[in-house]
């Protein structure tokens, strides 16, 4: 009937199926809308019993095209598509596959009614974006779900499971499966069993219960960092309950236009492109092997969240833990921890027992002769990594992928001692590694692709969100956390105290400050690593005792019941002990302590933070700039809205950062050079500029 390339319309036993087809994810582009535009006045103008719209390939429209928010958006606009689809004289189903996220979910909203496939999965993510649904999502969703359930549906952005969705009743039936054949075929019986045209614009908002939307309004602003979006996405959507569509929908689309062109926004699509980019090698053609059973050698807190991990993601799992009775302790904390999911409605007791059923667990390590990949979880300590590894070597089969979970150690040297250096890869997990989503994959000199794109294979399968870094003293994270905390113990023997520190920490969004952060993962980690640098550091180099003398005191942290906080009510508090140590330290270097602000303390660890990513950068140790902001986002609680510290620090002016870089400078008591934060920088400040002309349409 009608093919506009990306879309296309053709009749079936009197409906018209209208097929989007913009490989690969079906994106809702200026060409999909106008292609649905023209299909569907063809449609709309024939004798139809009704109109389908589905997506060809592996989903529905996975979203809108995220590209074209930074600049004015090409007509149509999806309002205008979703207009056209209302006025239809036919009842039109959406029949839903893959994803429907964003506007692709909005449209499906516009339509009379809604199918999905078993595996489908809904949802309005605008907000995750910096941004609010703009085409009517704010509006139609609470008139199916009410106002208390869509508040976290749409403030954080979750996808909906097609079994929930319609429960929720987002959709209006399940089809039987998701060839096009069984979407068509369910979508047609909806149709057929309906009376017509249904609008849910027109549709009352279902009665809620007034507590519970003002505990669903709190929950989402405290989730979501009360960031103005946030609160603007609920007001929306208590909007819908009291004012007609036609005066709504507006307001809405006026919402989401001016959000779109905000730094926030710009941030978070920053964020989402390096999300996306972060898991590639450039140049990496190989193929993954295949990846049939998993290794695990340690069964302590780490080993075992990595098991967990593995586990969820369907892989059979051998742990090895050399002595048996640490062996059984880890089998029996695993079933624990999914007993407690079970216990807590966050998984089924059948995918409980599944998954425990895929677990095998030795104290030799010849029983990992089968295994594709093998992961060491052991103690942080070269020698006895580099044993285990020379043992691996002799059991492990041809070609299997040995990984090391190691934080700082030099991965180069372990694989020194096989015979299978290529094999050889670094698995960074963060903990707890069941819930961390952040994987560092680390290159070794000799790694190969084959390796790599095994080790980023499976990453993807656990659902990491991997990032490629090369061999250093800490890879990308550690290291540029431990210059940010190495500067927040240089502020505390300065004049500040460590919870003003935490204090313009967290004021400036991080989820923790550093001296709250070293007491929940225990002081003598760090420690630990002090001694063994302890030969090698350089003696110019500013060394603050503090840290050492809590350690020596028996402050460890939280798990001591005192470190940098005191804890015996539960809670961190100042500590008088701490401040002695403190004052003691200062006084043996002969230094007066000064008062600092927190602009002062922000600029201090900000430029420590700044100016590391950038050496990490110019070394070769992180791809590109993006890689840093998503490893410094997922795994230490940088604020996700800027974008990341160098996204962020592309958008202050180049005074500023130099003047931040000075303040390191000084603290460090020697010269710091400003190119490589200059040179780090420069194409996000391309891109920055790129994007001011876009916004005024002059590109």
């Amino acid at each position: 009937m009608r093919d506009e390339g990306v879309v296309r319309l053709e009749e079936r036993d009197g409906y018209g199926i209208l097929t989007i087809d913009n490989p690969p994810v079906n994106a809702g582009s200026t060409a999909v809308r106008a292609g649905l535009l023209a299909c569907l006045a063809a449609g709309c103008a024939a004798d139809l019993k009704g109109i389908v719209i589905l997506g060809a390939g592996r989903t529905f429209i996975a979203g809108s095209d995220i590209r074209e928010f930074g600049a004015p958006l090409a007509a149509p606009e999806l309002p205008d598509v979703i207009a056209a689809v209302e006025a239809c004289p036919h009842p039109v189903c959406a029949a839903i596959h893959g994803a429907s996220l964003g506007g692709g979910f909005e449209l499906a909203l516009g339509c009379d009614y809604r199918v999905a496939a078993p595996g489908a999965v809904v949802g309005l993510p605008e907000v995750t974006l910096g941004m609010v649904p703009g085409a009517g999502g704010t509006q139609r969703l609470p008139r199916l779900t009410g106002i208390a359930r869509a508040i976290p549906l749409v403030c954080a952005g979750k996808r909906v499971a097609a079994p929930e969705a319609l429960r929720l009743g987002m959709v209006d039936a399940l089809a039987d499966g998701p060839e096009a054949e069984a979407l068509i075929a369910a979508a047609v019986a909806v149709i057929d069993g309906a009376p017509g045209k249904r609008l849910l614009r027109d549709l009352p908002v279902p009665e809620d219960d007034p507590e519970a939307i003002e505990k669903a309004e709190a929950a989402a602003l405290r989730r979501g960092k009360g960031r103005p979006n946030v609160a603007e996405a609920i007001r929306l959507l208590k909007l819908a309950a009291h004012t007609p569509a036609a005066t709504a929908l507006p307001e809405e689309r006026a919402s989401f236009q001016s959000l779109r062109l905000q730094e926030e926004a710009f941030a978070l699509r920053h964020l989402f492109f390096a999300e996306r980019a972060a898991g590639r090698i450039d140049g990496l053609e190989a193929r993954p092997a295949p990846l049939g059973r998993i290794g695990i050698v340690g069964g302590g807190t780490m080993g075992q969240g990595i098991a967990r991990a593995v586990l969820a993601a369907g892989l059979p799992v051998t742990l090895v833990e050399m002595d048996a009775q640490a062996r059984d302790r880890a089998v029996a904390a695993i079933a624990k921890s999914l007993r407690a999911q079970v216990d807590k409605g966050r998984l089924g007791a059948d995918k409980a027992e599944g998954r425990l059923a895929l677990l095998g667990a030795s104290d030799r390590l010849a029983d990992l002769a089968g295994c594709d990949l093998v992961i060491e979880a052991v103690f942080e300590d070269m020698a006895v990594k580099q044993d285990l590894f020379a043992a691996l070597d002799g059991v492990l089969k041809d070609g299997a992928v040995l990984a090391t979970n190691t934080s700082y150690l030099d991965i180069d040297a372990m694989a020194s001692v096989t015979n299978r250096a290529a094999d050889v890869v670094g698995l960074h997990f963060f903990a707890p590694a069941d819930i961390m989503k952040l994987l560092e994959v680390v290159r070794t000199a000799d790694s190969s692709d084959r390796t790599l794109a095994t080790a980023l294979a499976l990453g993807k399968r656990l659902g990491k969100q991997a990032v490629v870094a090369r061999v250093s003293e800490g890879f990308i994270g550690n290291r540029i956390y431990a210059a940010y905390r190495r500067h927040a113990e240089y502020l505390v023997e300065d004049g500040a105290a460590p919870e003003q520190v935490d204090a313009a920490a967290t004021s400036f969004g991080f989820a923790m400050g550093p001296f709250a952060v070293g007491d929940m993962s225990g002081l003598d980690i760090a420690w630990n690593m002090r001694k063994r640098l302890a030969a090698t550091r350089d003696p110019a180099e500013r060394y603050v005792t503090i840290p050492d003398r809590l350690c020596e005191a028996g402050r460890l942290g939280r798990k001591t019941g005192g470190g940098w906080y005191d804890y015996a009510s539960g809670r961190a508090e100042p500590s008088d002990a701490v401040a002695e140590i403190i004052a003691r330290a200062r006084a043996d270097k002969g230094i007066t302590p000064r008062a600092l602000d927190a602009e002062a303390i922000q600029g201090r660890l900000l430029g420590a933070i700044v100016r590391e990513a950038a050496l990490v950068l110019a070394e070769g140790i992180a791809q590109r700039p993006g890689d840093i902001d998503v490893v410094l986002v997922h795994g230490f609680g940088f604020p996700r809205w800027t974008g990341g510290p160098l996204w962020w620090a592309s958008g202050e002016t180049p005074a500023r950062i130099a003047g931040m870089i000075a303040a390191v400078a000084e603290a460090e008591g020697r010269p710091v050079s400003p190119e490589p934060v200059e040179a780090a920088l420069a194409t996000l400040r391309q891109e920055r500029a790129d994007i001011e002309k876009r916004k005024a349409g002059d590109a």
